[in-house]
This record gives structure tokens, sequence and C-alpha cells, in this order.
């Protein structure tokens, strides 16, 4: 994985789906947007996924350039 692509997807798990699940929770309840919780749940899973692999990530980088 490159490092600008890391730089994105570190972007994306850190700042945009976080801010990303909040805002669309906030607006479900507001609005009565129905399956407001599954929704937002979903995003946070995928976060959290995406956290997972960026992890995973930089163990590996972090072995190899030792």
């Amino acid at each position: 994985m490159s490092n600008a692509l890391y730089d994105k997807l570190k972007y994306v798990a850190l700042i945009a789906l976080p801010a990303c699940a909040t805002f669309f929770a906030a607006l479900a309840k507001i609005w009565g947007i129905p399956y407001g919780d599954q929704i937002t749940a979903t995003i946070t899973a995928g976060d959290t996924f995406l956290g997972a692999l960026l992890v995973i990530s930089t163990a590996k980088y972090n072995r190899e350039n030792k």
C-alpha cells in the first residue's frame, strides 16, 4: 500500500466516517429518518473494520522496516 493511499484511508477512518455517522445519526433523530440506528451502526462497523485493516498494515510495515 502506498503512503498516499494509507494517508487517505487513515483520514477516512479517523475523520470522515465518524463525522458522517454522527451527522447522519443526528439528522435521523431530528427528522425521523427510518433505520437511523441501523445505518449509523453500519457506518461505524465499516469504520471499525477499516481501522483494524490499517492497524494490521501499520504493524506489517513496521516489522518489515525495522
